[in-house]
């Protein structure tokens, strides 16, 4: 089970956004780089990185931010925001990422996916982000009438990596994350899932270890992380087995 530290690029910046809204940006670090390392030395073994301004653009806007990190840290690293086109996927594996996300571009052309998949075996992921269950595009700005798993089943046997499920209403917010959602997926197809949005504390963590939570690759980590709710020793302790948690943390077994 991992856990994906996430920095969001916003202007050369590592920030949050509060429900997906770029007016409602927090600055976490204004050196990626920087942060990119601190994870690394706290024991994390992957880093997942957006290019929100990507997200909207349709284009790679933060690149230099993406080449200073992949520079920063050892951890293979995971991107999405932007990434449209084979020539993109092509050039920024080319840079050393160990995987690229594709999100709008599996709605709008989910054979390109399927193509970029047969070019670059275990290197494509697809981000699913959903608001009120239908998934969203354009850096969450426009929504679309596809369900969660309707487009996810589109990939199944096409090589897809992992899926990448985020709950915009969850994202930012520390609400916790949407496990009755996320689990339903990831029982309905053969592609690994990563959960994301509103992971909010060690309690999150050991839900993730439970049994119905098997099934996932992990889930990815944002401000919990950068706030303090969240101790990464004791994240990564209880992930691999070393520390057995309080039994306290054991809420209900699908919140």
């Amino acid at each position: 089970m991992i856990l994906f530290p996430a920095i969001d690029l916003k202007d050369g910046e590592c920030v949050r956004l509060k429900l997906g809204d770029m007016e409602q940006a927090t600055v976490y670090n204004t050196d990626p780089g920087a942060q990119a390392r601190a994870f690394e030395e706290q024991g994390f073994e992957w880093l997942h990185v957006v290019d929100l301004n990507g997200a909207f653009a349709g284009e790679s806007v933060n690149g230099a931010a993406v080449e200073a990190i992949l520079k920063a840290t050892k951890n293979p690293v995971q991107l999405g925001g932007g990434i449209r086109t084979l020539a993109h996927i092509e050039g920024w594996l080319d840079k050393g990422l160990a995987r690229v996300i594709l999100g709008t571009v599996a709605v709008r052309d989910p054979e390109l996916v399927k193509e970029a998949c047969r070019l670059f075996p275990g290197k494509i992921a697809v981000g699913i982000d959903a608001k009120g269950g239908k998934v969203a595009v354009e850096g969450w700005a426009e929504a679309s009438s596809l369900g969660v798993i309707e487009l996810a089943k589109k990939f199944e046997g096409a090589g897809v990596a992992a899926v990448i499920y985020t709950d915009i209403d969850r994202d930012g917010v520390l609400a916790g994350i949407n496990w009755n959602s996320t689990i339903d997926l990831a029982e309905a197809v053969s592609i690994p899932v990563i959960a994301s949005g509103g992971l909010a504390s060690i309690a999150d963590i050991v839900r993730m270890t439970m049994p119905d939570a098997q099934r996932l690759e992990g889930a990815i980590s944002g401000r919990a992380l950068y706030d303090g709710r969240i101790d990464p020793a004791e994240a990564l302790a209880i992930l691999s087995g070393e520390l057995k948690p309080e039994p306290a943390l054991f809420e209900e077994d699908r919140p």
